[in-house]
């Protein structure tokens, strides 16, 4: 046997041992894909649930900060009324 009739048998052996190999990776990242895939669902669903509470802190924070310049505006307006009684 001569090196060209030896070569490409090594060659189609290497190609065959690549080929399954590439398919045993392709199934193993589908595999791995359609877990990422259920993760992904779980955090999607969970980051959803949230969304309704920071709904009602974001709320309740606009409340809470629309009062808070109330009371702001009140005691202002009080303190400019007795400092404008004394220079009169």
């Amino acid at each position: 046997m001569t090196a060209s009739e030896v070569l490409p048998v090594i060659l189609y052996i290497l190609g065959a041992i690549l080929l399954v190999a590439l398919i045993v990776l392709t199934i193993k990242l589908t595999i791995t894909i359609h877990k990422i895939d259920k993760v992904v669902d779980n955090i999607t669903e969970k980051v959803t649930a949230l969304d309704g509470l920071f709904s009602v802190v974001n709320a309740v924070s606009n409340k809470f900060t629309f009062i808070t310049d109330k009371v702001v505006n009140i005691i202002y307006s009080l303190i400019e009324k007795i400092t404008k009684r004394k220079e009169d």
